[in-house]
């Protein structure tokens, strides 16, 4: 009879309603939580036909980390997918912004840089011509939304999905190194990216998210994430980019710094130990890409120097730069608008050196000043700064192992992009510019963020 009373009183239960994006309808029914075991994975559904919004931001999750490196531009449509359903609840009623300090700071800096870009058209009188290159600035306007959708999400599962699917993803993008590599025979993996710049970024970014979560102690089995960190490194070095593999080593040692107080002396000896093993392991794998890269680099020098070649990468780069430069000295305040700088580096470069040149100038600031002057290249600058300043502030006054984690993610976004920036893509790009906001808003949330339950 007990048993009877309870499977009754368990049912009226089921019938109660769930946090969620709509109200369910008369005499539908949702099962009850999920166990212990499924809860941990952070996956879990009520019931197949319908989910949570918690649960749905879970999936949602583990895509934008899984996707950049394995499936490239998957994570582009995604995540502004997501942004755009959630700009459509809050018009609705459904959703409500988040505006806290760190948030609120961020996005005004983003949309600083997206004004700096259209009132450098209007001075130009380029507004008609630039309009279908205002599209990247999309992204960059979405923050508040996305930020607002994944602060319905409770900070300690969001920062363990991040880490599996990060892991997931530097296993992902090894296999496909090694396949692009090995199999095929490409001289530069590309990933699921299709560009070995892009890959080399969203990689090395994943593989150190992976060593911040080994080190901040947020996942105990420390040994499966340090093994997938290096399977993202040795992946990183099949891109061939060598300037990633610059950022490599200064982001590793922010890492380790930021932690370096929560480990003993054992810990930190079993650590170099350990770091000292993947970098004999990683040289003994990945030593003709290095040493092909580097004498490539050194031949392209020769060639400059010597013969003033501008064919090879390095001399590409040195032309852009200093066409970049001369347009900039030309209108340094307002810069020429974005349809005319994609115009000076291409044709520009042609008509100076008889090769066609690319569409950006392999420096994100220098493209940034060029298309809108100091205006635009300060507002750059600021995004970064505003993200490194909401980082260190946690990072000196918080001991909360999930907001030092956030604020690492962060110094980590920030150094890989920058440095890699300084001879390639800032922003532009559609896989850098969703990562880029995938990183920085889950770090934001996670380091200084404040959490809001969704509507029901």
């Amino acid at each position: 009879m007990n048993r009877r009373i309870g499977t009754i009183l368990s049912d009226a239960k089921a019938i109660s309603h769930t946090d969620s994006d709509e109200e369910p309808k008369a005499g539908s029914m949702e099962r009850s939580a999920p166990g212990p075991s499924a809860k941990a994975t952070g996956l879990s559904t009520s019931s197949p036909r319908h989910l949570t919004a918690e649960q749905v931001n879970r999936y949602f999750s583990v895509a934008c980390f899984f996707s950049p490196p394995v499936l490239g531009s998957v994570v582009s449509f995604v995540f502004h997918g997501g942004a755009l359903w959630s700009l459509a609840l809050l018009a609705a009623g459904r959703r409500r912004l988040n505006i806290d300090g760190p948030m609120l700071a961020m996005s005004l800096a983003m949309y600083a840089y997206c004004a700096a870009q259209v009132v450098a058209s209007i001075v130009n009188g380029t507004l008609r011509s630039d309009m279908t290159h205002f599209l990247p600035l999309v992204t960059l306007l979405l923050f508040p939304v996305s930020y607002s959708t994944w602060s319905i999400t409770d900070k300690s599962d969001l920062a363990r999905l991040a880490v599996q699917a990060s892991a997931a993803a530097c296993v992902g993008a090894l296999v496909l190194a090694a396949v692009q590599y090995h199999g095929i025979g490409m001289l530069r993996a590309e990933g699921g990216a299709g560009n070995p710049i892009v890959f080399a970024t969203v990689t090395c970014l994943a593989a150190m998210t992976c060593l911040a979560a080994a080190l901040s102690g947020i996942e105990k089995a420390w040994k499966p994430l340090c093994a997938a960190a290096l399977a993202g490194v040795i992946a990183t070095v099949y891109s061939g980019s060598r300037m990633i593999w610059v950022a490599l080593p200064i982001t590793a040692v922010s890492v380790l710094a930021i932690n370096r107080k929560r480990l003993t002396w054992p810990e930190m000896r079993r650590l170099l130990v350990m770091a000292a093993a993947s970098g004999l392991l990683t040289t003994a794998i990945t030593f003709p890409i290095v040493a092909e890269r580097t004498h490539v680099l050194f031949d392209d020098w020769n060639s400059l120097a010597t013969k003033g070649d501008h064919s090879t990468p390095l001399g590409l780069r040195v032309g852009l730069w200093e066409i970049g430069l001369d347009a900039f000295r030309q209108a340094p305040f307002f810069g020429h608008g974005m349809s005319a700088s994609r115009m000076i580096a291409k044709q520009g470069f042609k008509d100076r050196f008889g090769n066609q040149g690319l569409s950006h100038f392999h420096n994100g600031f220098l493209t940034a000043a060029v298309q809108a002057g100091l205006a635009g290249a300060v507002a750059l600058a600021a995004i970064f700064l505003v993200a490194l300043w909401n980082a260190t502030a946690v990072l000196r006054s918080s001991v909360d192992p999930t907001e030092r984690f956030g604020a690492t993610m962060i110094v980590v976004t920030v150094t890989i992009y920058l440095v890699g920036g300084l001879a390639g893509m800032l922003i532009g790009h559609d896989i850098l510019d969703s990562t880029l906001m995938v990183f920085l808003l889950s770090g934001t949330y996670l380091a200084c963020g404040r959490r809001i339950p969704p509507l029901r």
